[in-house]
């Protein structure tokens, strides 16, 4: 019993003696998380990048070396992280000053967008929306059809960022699993 239990705790995390068994079974956890990953990426409940970067550490620590993973890749998914939240954190505000929209309207479309993280799924469209309307009408003393334009034009550009989230997640999974088989 102890040959065992020495033997696993010498190999775990390093990759060495793992079974076939193992690394379908250390494939089955990061396939899991990859995919919880993505779903996060088009629930805003869950953090869909944090939770693919994990998806790499877990693959990392379960099968150390054998992983086939490289410490430049944690990089660049750190990287991908990083990018894919600012992008989501400003692309309200980005598409109502895309369409025309002051900067009351933009910081209007970034509390809204806030706020309606909290009212979630509805709160994603309408908190943004809502935001740079009445920030348009009531500080930038806008006319009501240029202040409609400028919330329709939060809501593209959250939509915008949510699909530019989800592509960013996607090749953050294929970068996980190319350079897990070494291929890259």
């Amino acid at each position: 019993m102890m040959e065992i239990g020495t033997a696993l705790g010498e190999n775990i995390g390093h990759g060495a003696g793992w079974t076939v068994t193992g690394h379908a079974l250390a494939w089955v956890v990061t396939g899991s998380l990859l995919f919880v990953g993505i779903v996060g990426c088009l629930i805003p409940i869950l953090p869909g990048h944090p939770i693919l970067l994990l998806a790499a550490v877990a693959h990392r620590l379960i099968l150390g070396d054998a992983s086939g993973l490289h410490w430049w890749s944690f990089a660049i998914l750190g990287l991908l992280l990083v990018f894919s939240q600012v992008l989501e954190f400003l692309s309200g505000a980005a598409g109502t000053k895309w369409f025309g929209g002051s900067k009351w309207g933009a910081w209007g479309a970034l509390i809204g967008g806030l706020a309606g993280m909290f009212f979630f799924p509805i709160g994603l469209i309408l908190g943004p929306l809502i935001g740079a309307l009445a920030f348009e009408l009531i500080f930038a003393k806008k006319e009501t059809t240029p202040a409609v334009v400028s919330g329709m034009g939060s809501v593209l550009g959250t939509v915008a960022g949510m699909l530019i989230k989800l592509a960013i997640g996607i090749v953050m999974v294929a970068w996980i699993i190319l350079d897990a088989l070494e291929f890259v």
